[in-house]
């Protein structure tokens, strides 16, 4: 593998669970009221296809569009006093940077968002491209975040290692033709098929380190 290229929600930050929050509260603002198992089982994709799905005509698409930035914004306001990196990772990324790995990230996260946890955490420096939903016009499973994210640091995407947590994410990898860790931070190990790409399944970075030998170098993960 020449690059890393990570995910970011689920992957670099254990955050699905907020998003969770935040829609229970937005949607509650709305009228409707959901638990979080609600929403844990029923809000998945784009948020302004999630409102259609669920109000139907009751918005606009103008108005659908601003209630879906106050949800993000929601989200920001829930995550910050808690927002870390998954464990291990902050001392990986360090590693990578030392060995001058090429790295970037490639998420379905809107810019505000990753750029919330990037500015926050003072990340900036270690990748070379940051790709997200504006990018795009194709979003996972299609691999298109990934092919920009490998092109932004002048790599083919099959020459990448990506870490991804979701079984979407996860096609995303597989289709560009290049391999895969997966998080298990949201989903089990039996929740993906095909995986034939996938090197391996981790619950954090904590075990994961870089070993280098002369000009090549590879993941170790002890333990």
């Amino acid at each position: 593998m020449k690059a890393l290229i990570f995910d970011m929600d689920g992957t670099m930050v254990d955050n699905m669970m907020v998003h969770h929050r935040a829609w229970q509260r937005k949607l509650a603002e709305l009228g409707l009221e959901m638990t979080l198992k609600e929403v844990h089982a029923q809000i998945h994709g784009v948020n302004e296809e999630i409102l259609e799905r669920l109000f139907g005509d009751r918005f606009s698409p103008a108005e659908r569009t601003r209630v879906a930035a106050e949800k993000e914004q929601a989200y920001r306001d829930i995550f910050l006093p808690e927002l870390q990196l998954v464990p291990g990772l902050a001392d990986f990324l360090e590693q990578a940077h030392e060995e001058e790995i090429p790295m970037a990230i490639g998420t379905a996260a809107p810019p505000e968002n990753a750029h919330f946890i990037l500015d926050h955490l003072d990340l900036h420096d270690y990748f070379g491209a940051i790709v997200h939903s504006r990018d795009v016009q194709k979003g996972k499973p299609d691999p298109e975040v990934f092919q920009l994210a490998a092109q932004g640091i002048g790599v083919e995407l099959r020459d990448c290692l990506v870490f991804e947590d979701s079984p979407t994410g996860s096609e995303a990898v597989r289709r560009g033709g290049a391999a895969a860790v997966i998080l298990t931070t949201t989903h089990q190990p039996e929740e993906f098929s095909p995986r034939d790409h996938v090197r391996a399944f981790i619950p954090d970075f904590s075990r994961l380190s870089i070993e280098r030998t002369g000009a090549t170098w590879r993941l170790r993960q002890d333990g």
